[in-house]
C-alpha cells in the first residue's frame, strides 16, 4: 500500500498536543539527570529539555558486561504491546522529543532506547561498540525490562538495527516501523579500513559544529537558523561525554550495519514512512525496501525530509498510532483511493507496482 500523507509545518513549534496535556514548564539544571553534560542547560527545545529531565539510566547486563544504559522510560504500562523508539546514526533518544509525548497521549506504552556505543549510556568501561554487540544489549534489555513483543521503530540507520534485531529475535518484535530507512549500505565501506589515528581524526570532525549544521540544513527543510543551531547543538549533545569517540571508532572500524541479504528474511508486518524531500536517501530505496519486504505499507510524507519524527511529529505519531491499532481499524472507503506512479527499481519490483493505488492491495 503506498500513500501520500498531507503534510504540517516543522514540528518545533508546532506540535499539536491534546486537550488533556499540561503546558510545558521551564526546567533548570537541577531537573537534568547529573550524567548529562552541562551543555544540556543551553539547549532552548523545550520538548527536549522536557526528554532530557526524563532520560534515566537502567543495568544492563549482557555479553560484555553491565551497562549502565540511557533511555526513557513509559509514564505507565499498557496491556498491548509496548512502542520501542530507536534513533539513527550517532544519535540519542532525544530524536523523540516531539513524536514520544503524542504517542503517549494516544495511549501508546512507548519506550525511547539508546542504541548501545551512542545516546548517553555510561560506557565507562567501553564495551565493544560492534553490531552484534549492539543487538546483544537490545535483546538483554528487552529481555529484562520489556518482556512482550514490541513495535520496533527505527529510523534511518535505526532500521538497520531494527531489521537486524528482528531477523535474529524475532519472537521479539510484534511489527516494525522503519522511517527513511538507511538499510542498503555496505556497512562503514571503507571507513573500517582507516588507520586508526585517521579514524579519531575523522571522528573529531563528525562531531564539529560547521559538519553537524550543514548536516542540519540537509535534515530539515526550511528551518529557521536560530533553530539549526539548536536542534545541531541537540544532536551533539552526547559527542561531549568522555568515551563517545573511543565508541565511535569502534563501530567504525568493526564495518557496522550490512542487513541487504536480510531484508528478505523479515517476516514481520512492516510500515515504511518517508519524507518526500529526504535529501540524505533516495526515495527510490524506499520503494525498493517496499517491493522485497513480505508483508510491508508505505507511506510517503510531502515536503518533508530525512527525520520526520523531528520535522513532522503529528503525522509519524498518527501514522504510527493508526499502525499498531490496525487490526481493529476500518479500511479506507473506496471513493478515498487515488493513483500514483512508483518506478520500477529491481526485478523484485515488477510491472504490477507501477501506477499502484494508494491503499490498494500489494499485489495485482
Amino acid at each position: 500500500m503506498l500513500t501520500f500523507i498531507s503534510p504540517i509545518p516543522i514540528g518545533g513549534p508546532n506540535v499539536k498536543c491534546s486537550k488533556n496535556s499540561k503546558p510545558l514548564r521551564i526546567l533548570s539544571a537541577h531537573d537534568f539527570p547529573d550524567f548529562l553534560p552541562k551543555q544540556i542547560d543551553k539547549i532552548k527545545d523545550l520538548y527536549a529539555r522536557k526528554m532530557a529531565s526524563r532520560i534515566e539510566r537502567i543495568p544492563v547486563n549482557f555479553s560484555k558486561g553491565c551497562v549502565m544504559s540511557s533511555c526513557v522510560k513509559p509514564k505507565e504500562q499498557k496491556e498491548a504491546n509496548p512502542v520501542v523508539l530507536l534513533h539513527g546514526f550517532d544519535s540519542t533518544c532525544l530524536e523523540w522529543r516531539y513524536t514520544l509525548p503524542l504517542l503517549e497521549e494516544a495511549g501508546l506504552e512507548t519506550w525511547a532506547v539508546d542504541v548501545l556505543g551512542w545516546g548517553f549510556s555510561d560506557l565507562g568501561r567501553l564495551p565493544s561498540c560492534d553490531v552484534a554487540s549492539k543487538r546483544d544489549h537490545l535483546y538483554q534489555l528487552w529481555c529484562t525490562y520489556i518482556k512482550r513483543p514490541m513495535v520496533l521503530v527505527g529510523p534511518s540507520l535505526g532500521s538497520a538495527v531494527a531489521i537486524d534485531f528482528s531477523v535474529h529475535y524475532p519472537e521479539a518484535v510484534d511489527r516494525l516501523v522503519l522511517i527513511d530507512a538507511s538499510v542498503y549500505a555496505e556497512g562503514t565501506g571503507n571507513l573500517a579500513k582507516l588507520p586508526k589515528a585517521l579514524a579519531y581524526a575523522a571522528v573529531y570532525l563528525l562531531k564539529s559544529i560547521p559538519l553537524r549544521l550543514y548536516a542540519a540544513s540537509l535534515f530539515f527543510n526550511g528551518l529557521a537558523l536560530s533553530t539549526c543551531i539548536d536542534w545541531t547543538n541537540i544532536g551533539r549533545l552526547h559527542c561531549l561525554l568522555p568515551w563517545w569517540e573511543d565508541a565511535t571508532v569502534n563501530f567504525m572500524i568493526s564495518g557496522g550495519y550490512n542487513v541487504i541479504d536480510q531484508i528478505k528474511h523479515v517476516k514481520h508486518k512492516t510500515l515504511i514512512i518517508w519524507g518526500e524531500d529526504d535529501q540524505i536517501i533516495d526515495y527510490k530505496l524506499g520503494v525498493r525496501l517496499y517491493c522485497e519486504l513480505q508483508n510491508a505499507t508505505l507511506r510517503q510524507i510531502p515536503k518533508c525530509g530525512h527525520i520526520p519524527h523531528v520535522q513532522n511529529p503529528d503525522v509519524v505519531s498518527r501514522l504510527i498510532v493508526e499502525f499498531v491499532q490496525s487490526d481493529r481499524s476500518q479500511r479506507p472507503k473506496p471513493d478515498s483511493v487515488s493513483t500514483i506512479s512508483v518506478p520500477v527499481i529491481t526485478s523484485t519490483c515488477t510491472s504490477r507496482y507501477v501506477a499502484h493505488p494508494i491503499c490498494g492491495n500489494r499485489t495485482s
